[in-house]
């Protein structure tokens, strides 16, 4: 038999996690890395970071079904730290150093690429701006 959780459940799960990107002193960030993601969100990395974004605070709206997006209004945007192709994100608290582990790591896709983070582009150049199109944490059921 598979375990299999209620939606309640997943939600509750969804919103811990979520609750710890706002628990440093100030609102979280996102931190778009080149190269490929590591094994996990509690590995260093030496990877290019691209973009850091703070996000509104709190950075997620509600969510159900275990699933809760981003809060991008207003829109959250930044401009380029670096020259490189967008190959990851990780998600840390305000309280993290560059390069630190974090909270939540994914994909990085163009709007519409099904990432779990999509930008308007994935080609990043220093100074130029970048907007968060999409953004979910999601908890699968079973």
């Amino acid at each position: 038999m598979a375990l299999r959780l209620s939606d309640a459940a997943v939600t509750a799960s969804v919103a811990a996690v979520t609750g710890l990107i706002d628990a440093g002193s100030a609102a979280g960030s996102l931190r778009i890395y080149t190269g490929t993601q590591p094994a996990g969100p509690g590995t260093t990395t030496a990877e290019t970071l691209l973009a850091e974004l703070d996000f509104n605070d709190p950075a997620f709206a509600a969510g159900s079904a275990g699933e809760q997006d981003m809060d991008a209004s207003p829109s959250v945007t930044t401009t380029g730290l670096a020259d490189g192709t967008a190959g990851w994100f990780r998600i840390v608290d305000s309280d993290a150093a560059a390069g630190a582990a974090g909270i939540i790591d994914g994909a990085v896709t163009a709007t519409g690429g099904g990432g779990e983070l999509e930008l308007n582009t994935l080609s990043i150049t220093t100074g130029v701006t970048i907007t968060i199109t999409a953004g979910n944490v999601a908890q699968p059921t079973s």
